[in-house]
Formats: structure tokens, sequence, C-alpha cells
């Protein structure tokens, strides 16, 4: 493992800082919203600026790194996400802030592109499973980790807005140092998503909906959290808690979809995670909880985007694989987009428990049209062309590491469920 992981090391420690410095930043920017005053409905237009920002910057990542090359974007937008973490802390105004956080996520989403680029043109296609696991676990162990930074000092001091700065800025250090050749760009085409509609339409339709919650969940959770009154170290650990149980259930509920009807484990999963949801209504709980609460929900609720990206795949070519999954992944990254001002709007109207009410609405949804399309069209799906892998869901560059070899697949699948039970550890 330590032959392989050697060569992009460098790689893999520029996005763990930045993925430090950016989780920090997003649960930081929820409770520091919070003592300014900002209602909820301000703070769902604040946290979706971050996915409207991502979601531009995926159509201007790879332009910028022909342009100018892999080492001077990521200096760029290393620099231009750093100074805007910074700003969020010298100009406490909210529509400043929807500004900031436009500008961060397309900083981030490009700073994604370059790593991932780069991982995958480094990377043998015989271990692309273990590089790929590797990088999940590392996605998942540095937003796990950036949440209890927030234990450090209070939102309301300039220091944890230093520190997220420091780290993002920090990330650029290992990335600028690296011997490693960049590589070139690639040009990927794009299916379009009538016709991804037309072979999967369960697939299509959990992409956009596992957005709108997933969105609501980065962007709301501490949100609620705080509101529901837990104080800062509390928030801290209810997100690691939701982050942990998705990093853990991935596996068990992908394997299972690898031998039943996808879009039966999509509905089933999206029912219990309905469940877990109204779990999380504040009606005499205490903390202890709340966190089994919201773990239980984010193992269900994680798993539901990579069962779908599988179910795609099962109804494609090699060659469209990519295309397709790089589709729903901007699917996603609309609803997203949409979820945190969606959620937050209500919750200012009816009050915190409005969350836990949103999440089980999308996943209700999701479960009543997958089981419509189920009795719609009885077609087999216990024989599948491709294997379930766990995933991250940052950029359509990643979707290039899925492994497509069933040797590859098994290895992420063992590699991961391992690692992410040693994080829980």
């Amino acid at each position: 493992m330590l032959q392989l992981i050697a060569p992009i090391g460098s790689l893999l420690t520029g996005v763990s800082l930045l993925l430090l410095g950016s989780g920090l930043l997003n649960t930081l920017l929820a409770i520091r919203g919070g003592a300014a005053g900002y209602d909820s409905s301000t703070m769902g237009l604040i946290m979706s600026g971050y996915f409207v920002g991502f979601f531009v910057g995926t159509f201007i990542a790879l332009p910028m790194i022909r342009r100018v090359g892999h080492i001077r974007v990521f200096a760029l937008c290393a620099a231009v996400a750093s100074v805007s973490v910074m700003l969020h802390q010298l100009i406490i105004n909210p529509w400043v802030w929807v500004g900031l956080r436009v500008l961060t996520g397309i900083s981030l989403v490009i700073l994604y592109t370059v790593i991932e680029s780069w991982l995958n043109a480094q990377t043998p296609a015989n271990q692309r499973g273990k590089v790929f696991a590797v990088y999940m676990v590392v996605n998942l162990a540095a937003l796990t980790l950036a949440q209890q930074l927030m234990r450090f000092d209070s939102a309301e001091s300039y220091i944890l807005f230093a520190l997220a700065s420091m780290l993002v800025t920090l990330s650029l250090v290992p990335v600028a140092w690296t011997r490693l050749t960049p590589p070139e760009v690639q040009t990927v085409k794009r299916l379009r998503i009538p016709f991804l509609w037309r072979i999967a339409p369960v697939a299509v339709a959990a992409s956009l909906l596992s957005g709108l919650a997933m969105g609501a969940f980065w962007g709301m959770g501490a949100v609620y959290a705080g509101k529901v009154g837990l104080d800062d170290a509390g928030i801290a650990s209810f997100m690691s808690a939701g982050i942990l149980g998705g990093a853990l259930l991935q596996y068990p509920l992908g394997r299972y979809s690898d031998s039943s009807d996808r879009r039966k484990v999509i509905a089933i999963t999206c029912a219990f995670a309905a469940l877990a949801a109204l779990l999380l209504i504040p009606a005499g709980f205490n903390s202890t909880t709340l966190l089994f609460a919201i773990a239980l929900y984010g193992g269900l609720a994680f798993a539901i985007y990579p069962v779908a990206v599988a179910h795609l795949i099962d109804h494609l070519d090699g060659p469209d694989i990519i295309a397709g999954g790089s589709a729903v992944l901007l699917l996603h990254g609309i609803g997203a987009a949409i979820g945190p001002a969606l959620a937050g709007q209500l919750m200012t109207v009816t009050g915190p428990s409005a969350l836990p009410v949103y999440f089980c609405f999308m996943q209700l949804l999701l479960a009543g049209f997958a089981i419509w399309k189920i009795n719609a069209r009885n077609e087999d799906e216990y024989e599948h062309p491709a294997q379930f892998v766990a995933m991250v869901r940052t950029t359509p560059t990643a979707l290039e590491m899925y492994p497509d070899e069933s040797e590859a697949v098994s290895e992420v699948d063992d590699s991961l469920s391992s690692q992410a039970r040693e994080n829980a550890a």
C-alpha cells in the first residue's frame, strides 16, 4: 500500500488540507451566521451560494487548466479561496457572504478538478480501485476531522477563520512542490438528461432528489443543530456523526444492491432514511439520541447517490460511463444548490423541525417514484454489468477514477470498509 500511496502522497496531502479548511469553514459559517442574527432563510441562501459556485466552476475548470496548467490554476484558486475565507470574518454582511460563498465554490471545484485529474493520470488501470478507495477515505476522514477543529475556539473570534484560511493556503505547498508531471486535459463528451431518463429514470430522479436532501444536510445541518440547543462542540459532533454514518453504511448497502434490483434498494433505503429523519424532530430527545439519529440518517442518505450511479452504469456501455456519470453529478449539483435555500426558507416559517421534515419528504418522494417505476417497468435488474463502488461527489473528473474491473471494485469495497471502521474507532 505504501508503494501505491508514495507517488501520489503530495496530491493526497494537498486535498486533505483543502478539505480540512473547507469543511471547517462550512460549519463555522453556520454558527457565526447564527451569532450575527441571520435567520434560517438567510443562512439557506448563503449556503446555497457555495453549491451555485460549485456548479459554475465545473464548467470553467478544464478551460482554465488547459490555458495555464495544473499548478498555476491550483495556486490561483487556492489564493482566491484563502482570501475568501478571511473576508467572511472581515465583512459581516449576508449578501457579501452569498457572493463569497459563490466565489469559494468556484475556487474549490477547480482545485478538486486539478487534484482528481492528476490522480487519475498517475494511476495505472490495475491500481485504480485501491487509489479510489484511498481517496474516499482521505475525503471522509478530513471532513470528519474538520468538524472537530470547531473545539479550538469560539466561532465569533477570528482564530477559526484564520485556521481555515491557513489550511487552504497550505494545500498549495505539497501540490506546488511535487515532481509529478501534470497530465494532459482530456475532453469528455456529455450525455443529455432526456436520454438518461429514458434508460434509467430512477437514477436520474435519485441524483436530483438526493442532491436536494444532501445539499440541505451540508448547508443547514449545523444551523439546525445550533437551533435545537447544541453548543459548538455538540454541533461539531453532530456533523461528524452524520459523515461517519455515511462512511460506514455505504458499503453494506452498496453490496446488497449488487445482488438485488437497485431500484428496490433505493426505495427501501429512502423509506428507512425518512424514518431516521423523523427521529431528528426535537421532541424530548437528548444529545445522544440526536447523534444516533443523524448517524443513521447520514448512513442511509449518503448511500443513495452512489447506488443511483451504479444503477445508471448498469445501463451504459463502457465509453458512455464517464459522460453519463458526469451528467447525473451535475444534476445532483443543481439539487444541492437549491436544497439549502429551500430548507432554510421552510425553517424560517415553521422552525428547526422543518429540516428533518424536509429530509423525510425528499426521501419519501424518491421512494414513491422508485416503487412506481418498478411496478410500471418490470425488468430483470438482478444481473448487473457493474458493481457498486462507494464514491465522492466532487467533480466529474472523479468519475474517471471509477474502477471498471471486478478485481478493482472488490479492492475499493474491502479497503473502504475496513478503513472507514478504523476512522470510526
